[in-house]
C-alpha cells in the first residue's frame, strides 16, 4: 500500500529510515571500475616497497594463538596470571606480526589481542609491522589490524611509562605511542593520494584522522571487530554520536597537516568515490577540534564547485547535488557549515531549486541534509514558504525523509509548527472532514493515506466520508515505519502536540501495545514520556490505555524497555497498579526472556510476599526522584 489513491505511481512503497539512496550504497567502498593504483616509491626510512606474498602461518602457530587467546578470555581480568599470559603471547605475536595480520583467522585474534595489550608490548608489535605498512594497510586483513591498533589510543594514549626490560635495551630504543602515531601520519601524508584511493587504505587514513583529532565517530567504536559492516559504513553522519578523548597538541598539528592534503588534489576527492570518504570523516573530525581549517576547507570545496560549467537551470554546484559520489560529500558540508555561510550558500545555489532537488532520486538526500542543518527562523522560513506547496508530492515520490527533515527543522526552530502540521493532515487526506483528524497518527506512523489506511474505495473528486471509529477501532494497527516514527516523534516535541495526543488517545489498548511493541513505534511512546510539551495529565491519559496489556508489554523485545521508561517516572499509586497486574503472571514473566528483567526491575517478588517493604522501598524512590527534580529545575 502506497500513500493513497493519488499517489498510486508508488503503490506498496515503504520508507526506511537513512533509505537506500538509489546510487550504489552496497558498494560504498569498493574501487572505481577502472581506477588502477599507481604508489610511489617509498620515501628514504619509511617503509620497504610493498611485498608479492604475505608470509605463511603454520596451522601449529595459529593453533597457539587460538590456545592462547581463549586462556586470555578465561583469565581473571587481574593479576599476575593474566599479565604472564599477555606478555608471553604478545612476545610471540611480535615475532609473527606480519604473518597474523595478513591471515584472515589470525588477523581477526591479534585485533582481539590487541584489545589486552598494555602500552609497550603494543608499541613492539606496531613497530614490527611499520617496515611493510604499505603492504599491511592495503590488505584486505592486515588494514583491520591497523585499525584495532589505532584504536587502543583512547585507552593507552597517557599511560605512565613501563620499567625498561633487558631485552628492551638490547633492541634498542622503543618509540614511544605519540611517535609512532605521528610517524605513521607523516608516511601517509607523503603518499596521501595513494591510501586515500585504495579500497583497504583509507579506513587507515580515516582511522588516523580520527585519532589524530582526539574523536571517535559512532561507527568506528559499533564496529565488530575483524569486519567491516556496510550497513555501518552507509550510516548517516547524523546519526554518528562521537566519543572525544585527550590527545597531545602535536596530533592536532599532525591533523592539519594531513587535512591539508585534502587542498593539493580537491578534484579527487571531490569525485572519486573511495578518496571521498576520507575527506567526508575529516569535515566531521575538524568541525569539532580545527573549526576555522574546517571552514576553509568547506569553501575551498564550494568554491571548486561553483566555477565548474553551469548547468542550463541554475547553479553549477547542482550537477553535483545530483551526482551519486560529490553529493555525499556536499552532505557533509552542509552539517558542518556555520550560519551564516550556510544561508549564503542556499541563496546563491539552492533557491528556487528545492522542489527539483526534493524531487531527485540523489539530490533529495543533500537537501534533508540541509534541512537538518537549519536553525534560525531567518533560514527556515524562505525554505518552509518553496517547499510548504509540495508535500504531498514529494510523499508520492517516495521521499518521506525530505517532508520528515522540514518538520524536524520546524521543531528544531519553533516556527511554522501549525503550517507544517495542517499541510501533513492534508498530505495524508484527514484534514476534511474534521472528524478524519482523530486518526492520524496510525497514518503519519504507517506513511500511508486515509483511504489506503482503511482500504476505502472513493471516486476521485467525490466528498470525503467522515470518519468511523467503530471501522477505526476494529482495524490492528498497520507496520510503523522508522520514518513515520520520527514523523510523530518531533510532532510531540512542539509546542502544542494536543491532536497527536487527541489522535494516540483513540487508539484501542492492543492498538497502543502493538505501537509499544514495534522497533520504531516503540520510540513514540518515548516521545511521549519526555517531551517537555506534554503535560503530566496527558501522559496519563495516554498511557492508561495500556492497562490490561502490562504482561504482553514486559514480554516483548521492545515493549519491556517501554515499560521501564513508564515505571521510572511512575507515581506510587501507579506503580502498585503496574505491579498487582504483573503479579497476576508471575511465573510467565519469570520464564520469559524480557519479562524476568521486568520483575527485577519491579520487584515484583518483594511486591507479593512484603508489601509493606515494598511500598517503603518505592516511596523512598520517589522522594529521591522528586528531590532530585527539584534541583535540575533549579
Amino acid at each position: 500500500m502506497g500513500l493513497g489513491p493519488r499517489f498510486s505511481h508508488k503503490a506498496g512503497r515503504r520508507f526506511p529510515a537513512g533509505g537506500k539512496r538509489g546510487r550504489g550504497a552496497k558498494a560504498s567502498w569498493r574501487p572505481t571500475p577502472g581506477r588502477e593504483r599507481q604508489p610511489r616509491p617509498p620515501a628514504e626510512g619509511r617503509s620497504e616497497p610493498a611485498l608479492d606474498t604475505p608470509p605463511h602461518l603454520s596451522p601449529e602457530a595459529l593453533g597457539y594463538f587460538r590456545r592462547a587467546l581463549s586462556a586470555l578470555k578465561e583469565a581473571p581480568e587481574t593479576g599476575e596470571e593474566r599479565e604472564l599470559i599477555v606478555h608471553n603471547v604478545l612476545k610471540e605475536v611480535e615475532a609473527q606480526a606480519l604473518a597474523l595480520a595478513t591471515n584472515r583467522t589470525g588477523s581477526e585474534m591479534l585485533q582481539e589481542l590487541l584489545g589486552f595489550s598494555p602500552l609497550k608490548p603494543l608499541c613492539r608489535v606496531w613497530a614490527a609491522l611499520r617496515s611493510n605498512l604499505r603492504f599491511v594497510a592495503c590488505h584486505r586483513c592486515g588494514v583491520h589490524v591497523l585499525q584495532s591498533a589505532l584504536l587502543q589510543l583512547p585507552r593507552l594514549l597517557g599511560s605512565p611509562a613501563e620499567e625498561e626490560e633487558e631485552e628492551d635495551r638490547k633492541d634498542g630504543p622503543l618509540e614511544t605511542l605519540e611517535e609512532l602515531v605521528l610517524g605513521l601520519a607523516a608516511e601517509v601524508c607523503d603518499d596521501f593520494l595513494f591510501y586515500c584511493g585504495d579500497t583497504h587504505g583509507s579506513f587507515v587514513v580515516r582511522t588516523l584522522l580520527q585519532v589524530l583529532g582526539g574523536t571517535l565517530l559512532e561507527s568506528e567504536r559499533a564496529r565488530p571487530r575483524g569486519s567491516q559492516s556496510s550497513e555501518v559504513q552507509r550510516a548517516p553522519a547524523r546519526e554518528c554520536k562521537p566519543t572525544d578523548f585527550e590527545v597531545p597538541e602535536t596530533f592536532l598539528n599532525r591533523l592539519q597537516d594531513l587535512s591539508s592534503c585534502f587542498l593539493k588534489d580537491i578534484a579527487v576527492f571531490i569525485t572519486d568515490k573511495i578518496s571521498s570518504f576520507c575527506l567526508q570523516v575529516a569535515f566531521q573530525i575538524l568541525h569539532r577540534k580545527l573549526p576555522q581549517f574546517c571552514a576553509h576547507l568547506c569553501n575551498a570545496v564550494i568554491g571548486y564547485l561553483s566555477t565548474r560549467n553551469s548547468s542550463a537551470d541554475g547553479s553549477p554546484l547542482l550537477l553535483f547535488l545530483r551526482d551519486q559520489t560529490s553529493s555525499r560529500l556536499l552532505e557533509q558540508v552542509l552539517l558542518v557549515l556555520e550560519p551564516p555561510r550556510l544561508h549564503s550558500l542556499f541563496e546563491d545555489h539552492f533557491q528556487g531549486q528545492l522542489q527539483t532537488l526534493a524531487a531527485h532520486p540523489i539530490a533529495n538526500f543533500p537537501l534533508q541534509r540541509l534541512l537538518d542543518a537549519i536553525t534560525t527562523p531567518e533560514l527556515l522560513s524562505p525554505v518552509f514558504e518553496e517547499l510548504s506547496p509540495a508535500l504531498e508530492g514529494i510523499m508520492a515520490q517516495g521521499h518521506p525523509g525530505v517532508v520528515v527533515a522540514l518538520v524536524g527543522a520546524c521543531r528544531r526552530v519553533g516556527a511554522h509548527q501549525a503550517q507544517v502540521l495542517q499541510l501533513l493532515l492534508e498530505a495524508f487526506h484527514c484534514a476534511e472532514p474534521s472528524s478524519r483528524q482523530v486518526a492520524c497518527v496510525p497514518l503519519f506512523a504507517t506513511l500511508m493515506a486515509y483511504e489506503v489506511y482503511y482500504r476505502l474505495m472513493e471516486e476521485e473528486g467525490a466528498v470525503p466520508a467522515k470518519h468511523q471509529v467503530e471501522m477505526a477501532a476494529a482495524r490492528a494497527l498497520g507496520e510503523v515505519t522508522v520514518l513515520g516514527s520520527l514523523l510523530l516523534q518531533h510532532l510531540l516535541h512542539f509546542s502544542t502536540p494536543g491532536l497527536i495526543l487527541r489522535s494516540l488517545g483513540t487508539l484501542t489498548g492492543p492498538q497502543l501495545l502493538a505501537l509499544a511493541q514495534s522497533p520504531a513505534g516503540s520510540h513514540v511512546l518515548d516521545a511521549i514520556l519526555t517531551s517537555p510539551s506534554v503535560t503530566r495529565k496527558q501522559r496519563r491519559r495516554v498511557l492508561q490505555m495500556l492497562k490490561g496489556q502490562y504482561v504482553a508489554l514486559a514480554c516483548s523485545r521492545h515493549g519491556s524497555r517501554v515499560l521501564d521508561a513508564i515505571w521510572s517516572g511512575a507515581a506510587l499509586g501507579v506503580r502498585k497498579e503496574i505491579a498487582t497486574e504483573l503479579g497476576e503472571q508471575n511465573q510467565e514473566l519469570i520464564r520469559d526472556p524480557f519479562g524476568h528483567h521486568v520483575a527485577r526491575n519491579v520487584a515484583l517478588t518483594t511486591f507479593l510476599k512484603r508489601r509493606e517493604a515494598w511500598e517503603q522501598q518505592q516511596g523512598a524512590v520517589a522522594k529521591r526522584r522528586r528531590a532530585l527534580n527539584s534541583v535540575l529545575e533549579d
